[in-house]
């Protein structure tokens, strides 16, 4: 079955969507389809084209109404009619917009991927919200976000599908992490030598992603005279006031040599290798918790807040701990008691998250459902 998939999503730098973005194109080129990404571009566009994929520039990533309704509404159907498109994928709002009068008006096939969490304050922000839900068919990453959508956007049920991001297993294996990546990675960030665990919080230095909460729980630890390496691992993409404010807290509290601010990493299979505990103690609801996965799959012990998609994708006591949301204290007691287990038992337990994480939360189970998606549309 030959079919031609155009996605369009605002950029293609390292993140959950833009990396879904990828892997989906590579899924349909496989299969013998032709795969188009119209994007502003980033990072992984070498990738995208070398799995055989077309990127194609555009402005997409533009708040700008008249872009949005008639610029990219114009680019979108020439696209269409340049590449014969049978479907249109949009996998953010602003693009969505222009992609779905595009669709309608050179009668293609329309789907959507909402991959966050969108709220509406107003009317007027709920009608941008739901260009979302207005695919033929809605595809959700996960059962959180698919109540919310019906929740937001009254849309049937039977209109949404459920296909949970994927992490790529064989990026994200532990026995393809070499002892001398492990040693520049510990090098680079100025660890050489410290006999300290090592916890990580691996995301964008933005406040609801709960950088406070741990450096509470370390404090609430100093008082038990437990320490560790803590490792912030993103960039602040400019929010320097609350990269300020985070060492203000740690200067109070005397912790100044434990915190570690290392900026954006490249290679994050490496940097889960090197930790002996991962956190993600949000303090909003993630859509996903794709970060708390890939930990699973790296064989690491993950606390993660209870809301959102980690409850999906951690299991309470099996998989992983979950603590409620901004509970300094229970965070703590977290990383106390996985400090205090066996090896072993931390291998026990870390095997079955990682049985798990195969078994649901793959790269391919991802590319598979989308691409039964796209056939279940062009029946």
């Amino acid at each position: 079955m030959s079919y031609n998939i155009l996605q369009i999503i605002p950029e293609l730098d390292i993140g959950g969507a833009e990396r879904t973005a990828v892997e989906v194109a590579e899924a349909i080129v496989n299969d013998g389809g032709k795969a188009y990404v119209l994007s502003n571009g980033g990072i992984l566009e070498d990738e995208l084209k070398k799995h055989g994929a077309h990127f194609i520039k555009g402005d997409v990533k533009t708040k700008n109404p008249f872009k949005i309704l008639f610029s990219n509404v114009a680019l979108i159907k020439k696209i269409i009619a340049e590449n014969k498109i049978d479907i249109v994928h949009a996998r953010s709002r602003a693009p969505a917009v222009s992609a779905y009068i595009a669709a309608k008006a050179m009668g293609v096939h329309y789907v959507t991927t909402y991959h966050g969490i969108y709220n509406a304050k107003s009317s007027l922000k709920r009608w941008y919200n739901g260009f979302m839900a207005r695919g033929e068919l809605v595809i959700a990453n996960s059962e959180y976000t698919k109540a919310h959508i019906i929740n937001q956007h009254k849309l049937d049920p039977d209109k949404i599908r459920v296909v949970y991001r994927g992490v790529d297993l064989e990026k994200f294996d532990p026995e393809k992490v070499t002892i001398a990546a492990k040693e520049a990675l510990i090098t680079k960030w100025g660890l050489s030598g410290r006999q300290l665990p090592k916890i990580l919080l691996p995301a964008r230095l933005t406040a609801w992603k709960g950088q406070k909460v741990l450096i509470e729980a370390a404090n609430i630890l100093k008082a038990q005279n437990i320490f560790a390496d803590y490792i912030f691992v993103g960039s602040s993409q400019g929010r320097d006031e609350y990269v300020l404010e985070l060492k203000s807290i740690i200067k109070t509290y005397k912790l100044g040599e434990y915190f570690h601010f290392v900026g954006q990493c490249n290679d994050m299979p490496t940097a889960f290798a090197i930790s002996d505990i991962v956190t993600t103690p949000s303090t909003e609801p993630e859509a996903f918790g794709r970060t708390a996965a890939e930990a699973q799959a790296m064989a690491k012990p993950i606390i993660a807040s209870r809301l959102g998609g980690a409850i999906e994708t951690v299991v309470d006591n099996e998989t992983g701990f979950l603590i409620d949301v901004g509970n300094a204290t229970q965070l703590a007691q977290k990383i106390s008691q996985i400090l205090a287990m066996p090896p072993m038992e931390i291998a026990n337990f870390t095997k079955l998250a990682q049985k798990r994480v195969k078994s649901l939360f793959s790269a391919a189970q991802l590319q598979e459902k989308t691409l039964g998606v796209y056939k279940e549309i062009m029946k």
